[in-house]
């Protein structure tokens, strides 16, 4: 039996899941390569998670980039391969979709999407897509969102990436078997990170659209403000990386029946009338 890699890849670590992620991980005895797009970043969060934590400055969208942290990752594992990839790295460009352009929707698309797509096939031989790889074939967790499921209102391009990534996860899922890469879909709920703080709506001001935005952000805010915290978040993806038999896909949601699973089970017409009355 091959043994199994120590090391893992997250993608957007510098702060909220990716951050938390890496903590817990290092915590459990991993060595994190994490990327981050600013030096200042790196500096920071490798003082603060310390010599477990091995930073990569790199853009999801810099091809060039990604293909520099492969050699690098490569020199660092000591002969291993990778045990495992979280890509996280993702952004949210929100606001109506009358008003927004196609370019700001398609650079949401190129980050969370594309992005992930770039990463993933760049380090899949670090993963166990290769011949004679010396451990035991990695894993990918995708991070999704409940926004992957259930699409709400003035963040359609946040929204459509997360379906994009669920459906090209479940093809990756299948034509990864052949390695024995496992492929797991995250899909966090309201999380108590950074990612809603950097939302701004001031743009749309003097906009038919503005005091609705401004009331159904509002909400999503304090939703996020009272969303399970970052260390129970954390905890619940190192289990779901080192679980002999995971699910395909993992639902991370504070007060589950109520967020998560009876939405799943209402028509869409009910849920249309809950995000309405958030408008």
């Amino acid at each position: 039996m091959k043994p199994k890699s120590k090391f893992v890849l997250i993608t957007g670590a510098s702060t909220g899941i990716g951050y938390g992620a890496a903590k817990e991980l290092i915590r459990r005895g991993y060595t994190v390569f994490g990327s981050v797009r600013k030096k200042e970043d790196a500096d920071r969060v490798k003082s603060e998670l310390g010599a477990g934590f091995l930073p990569l400055l790199f853009d999801v969208t810099d091809a060039a980039a990604v293909g520099r942290a492969v050699a690098e990752v490569k020199g660092q594992c000591n002969g291993q391969g990778l045990g495992g990839l979280i890509n996280n790295s993702g952004i949210s460009v929100p606001g109506p979709i009358e008003l927004l352009s196609v370019e700001e929707i398609a650079y949401n698309f190129e980050v969370n999407v594309f992005g992930l797509l770039r990463v993933t096939k760049a380090f899949l031989p670090l993963l166990g897509a290769q011949k004679d790889h010396p451990s035991s074939p990695g894993r990918i967790l995708n991070m999704s969102s409940a926004a992957g499921k259930l699409a709400g209102p003035y963040m359609a391009p946040y929204a459509g990436t997360k379906h994009a990534l669920e459906g090209i996860s479940h093809a990756m899922r299948l034509e990864f078997m052949r390695y024995g890469i496992t492929v797991i879909i995250i899909g966090p709920g309201a999380i108590r990170t950074p990612i809603w703080d950097k939302t701004s709506l001031r743009r749309f001001e003097g906009t038919l659209y503005y005091d609705s935005l401004a009331k159904f952000y509002g909400k999503a805010l304090a939703a996020g403000k009272d969303g399970m915290p970052l260390e129970k978040c954390s905890r619940q993806i190192g289990d779901i990386f080192e679980t002999e038999r995971p699910k395909i896909r993992h639902a991370i949601v504070q007060n589950r029946f109520f967020k998560w699973t009876l939405p799943m089970l209402l028509p869409q017409r009910a849920l249309d009338k809950f995000f309405k009355k958030m408008m």
